[in-house]
């Protein structure tokens, strides 16, 4: 059995598609999957200002806007979590994302001044949301919506959902840090994929332990592959929404198993940066879900 692939880059990411299911049109089912991720982009991205999502954004202040159904049921996600104050994620945080645009050519560290304003503009409550409508409204000027943190594990579990309704049994999808498989793989022994979770201290492709999944995903957050050295500190690209700086941790990556991606997308942002004991305290009562901290020192801890 021959295994279809797909490589693209997409999403500030490589992109890749493995069916390892023999279908008669497994050919066409590979090409819509990468047909779909391109239409996903378009609406999900906060760099572009053609896609959906930034359609929201540039109206801030001004008016509410219709909106895709899966940007706006993704958009709802967020915001209920980003509601939480003891977690970590806001989809609110746009302004500061852009004025410190870690991971760009122009990334810098901004005015303490500068981030003081832009946090003015993140309050998640301020996100308008009509469900007859199914609209979006940014309630002041400036404000921006930006869904990095959700947006390739929801994609992926979208991309997962028409594979298995095309009668894909066995698949690995690798969105850049997001893996989703689907079923197991035959050619490994104990019938599973087998992922590796990256080494933060080495190069791409150097892995500290690896996983056998079935039917699920696994995300990591880390601090490795997005940041900026300045002054000589070093800053990553995770911000703690209360002070508009990157998160204090000495943690190097966080990596969630569970059965959907953009749960594990949610708890890696939840959770990145606080201590293992609150983290262990939020994962015990998740039901399917795995932890696994990295820490810069190579300490490694996992908890379910």
């Amino acid at each position: 059995m021959m295994a279809i692939e797909r490589t693209i880059h997409l999403m500030g990411t490589i992109i890749k598609i493995n069916i390892q299911t023999a279908l008669p049109n497994d050919e066409q089912v590979a090409d819509e999957a990468v047909r779909r991720l391109r239409h996903y982009e378009k609406v999900f991205s906060a760099n572009d200002d053609s896609s959906d999502l930034m359609q929201i954004n540039l109206q801030a202040g001004k008016r509410a806007v219709t909106v895709p159904k899966e940007l706006f049921d993704l958009i709802k996600i967020g915001k209920k979590y980003s509601m939480n104050s003891k977690g970590y994620l806001n989809i609110a945080i746009g302004p500061l994302v852009k004025l410190w645009h870690i991971g760009f050519q122009d990334a810098h560290v901004p005015s303490d001044d500068k981030i003081q304003k832009a946090l003015l503009l993140t309050d998640p409550e301020k996100i308008i949301l009509n469900e007859e409508y199914r609209s979006v409204m940014l309630a002041e000027p400036g404000m921006e919506i930006d869904l990095g943190a959700l947006a390739k594990g929801y994609s992926a579990d979208l991309i997962k959902d028409y594979l298995v309704h095309s009668r894909v049994q066995s698949s690995v999808l690798n969105l850049g840090g997001n893996v989703v498989v689907i079923g197991g793989n035959k050619l490994h022994r104990d019938g599973c994929w087998h992922v590796g979770l990256q080494d933060p201290q080495q190069a791409l492709g150097h892995y500290v332990k690896v996983f056998p999944l079935k039917n699920q995903s696994i995300v990591t957050s880390g601090i490795y592959e997005r940041n900026l050295k300045s002054n000589g500190k070093f800053y990553h690209h995770i911000f703690d929404p209360a002070t508009g700086y990157p998160i204090k941790t000495d943690m190097a990556s966080l990596s969630i198993i569970s059965p959907q991606s953009v749960d594990g997308e949610i708890w890696t942002s939840m959770l990145f940066g606080k201590s293992w004991e609150q983290i262990r305290q939020v994962v015990h009562g998740l039901p399917n879900i795995q932890a696994i901290g990295i820490y810069k020192d190579g300490k490694i801890v996992t908890c379910e």
